[in-house]
């Protein structure tokens, strides 16, 4: 299935500012059955815009912007092919948790088996996992589908009920957030369990007529466990899914603290406040391509291309 994605990231600030230097996550991965076949980030004020890939193979925009500017707007478009998945097992079979051990005697996944900022055991974390009795049970991947079904019966999907920085108490005091709120609290559950388990941050594409609770407006998020004999399996407890060729896969990190979609420091006056907006569209793709097409990825915006006026070269000079 080919989609079309545009995400549009506004800034806005009370007075002008002198310089911006952020980074960016908005590339879709392309591993598996997905493809990123065209992805490309403009900015407004221009930009050269580099990238690099970061050590979990995320690819992260970077850019300054050393002229001052009362706003800035960030606009990434991205076609992508996501294919379904390899069909899972009913059960993985004997023997399965001794080998989710070996697999952890190796310490390669040590950060993604013990807390992270967002993703810490608490007292009301250990209330809710003796709440829905959590505990290994006789096969890993039917264990972390029952977990996932409990949190998405206990939990309600309310936007505007946390923010981007609030704690998993939050979520676990109110029983309500968002899918970013979802997915910090099942890592932190898997985790006790002694399963690696990662934060997804991407983009869930909603067909007409479908029951998923996300905003159809915003970029979505979910959590991938390491299983063995079938590998990363992701699990959306938003929506109670495991996640398959409608989830669009960008960053995969410990929790958001790894992949937030944009981070960055602003000079300028202290009193300056800044207002974010952003709008997510997702769609299907029309027309066909071709498959032997390489990803593809720009080092700079197409604005940053455009000659800049002579007051703003010499203010940057």
């Amino acid at each position: 299935m080919y989609y079309t994605i545009r995400h549009v990231t506004k800034f806005t600030y009370e007075a002008p500012i002198t310089e911006s230097v952020m980074e960016v996550r908005m590339q879709p991965r392309n591993e598996g059955a997905q493809r990123c076949i065209r992805f490309g980030l403009s900015t407004a004020p221009a930009a050269k815009v580099k990238m690099y890939p970061d050590h979990e193979g995320n690819i992260v925009h970077h850019f300054n912007i050393p002229a001052r500017h009362a706003g800035l707007v960030l606009t990434a478009e991205a076609l992508v092919d996501c294919a379904p998945g390899p069909e899972l097992p009913e059960a993985i079979g004997a023997g399965a948790w001794e080998r989710v051990d070996q697999t952890n005697a190796s310490g390669e996944f040590w950060d993604l088996l013990n807390a992270s900022p967002f993703a810490r055991r608490t007292a009301l974390l250990d209330d809710f996992a003796s709440e829905i009795g959590l505990e290994r049970g006789g096969d890993p991947l039917a264990t972390l589908k029952r977990v996932m079904g409990e949190m998405h019966v206990r939990f309600e999907y309310s936007p505007r009920t946390t923010r981007v920085d609030s704690p998993i108490d939050e979520a676990l005091q109110a029983r309500r957030g968002v899918c970013q709120d979802f997915a910090h609290v099942m890592i932190a559950l898997v985790r006790r369990l002694g399963v690696p388990c990662r934060y997804v941050s991407g983009y869930l594409f909603q067909s007409n007529g479908s029951d998923t609770m996300s905003s159809e407006v915003a970029t979505h998020a979910w959590v991938e466990a390491l299983l063995p004999d079938v590998g990363w399996v992701g699990f959306d407890p938003t929506n109670n899914l495991i996640a398959g060729d409608q989830h669009i896969r960008v960053a995969v990190g410990r929790d958001y603290t790894d992949v937030p979609p944009t981070r960055g420091v602003f000079k300028g006056s202290s009193a300056v406040r800044s207002e974010l907006a952003v709008a997510v569209a997702v769609g299907h793709a029309q027309g066909t391509f071709n498959s032997d097409v390489p990803a593809f990825v720009p080092w700079m915006s197409h604005e940053a291309m455009a000659p800049r006026n002579d007051e703003a070269s010499q203010q940057q000079q």
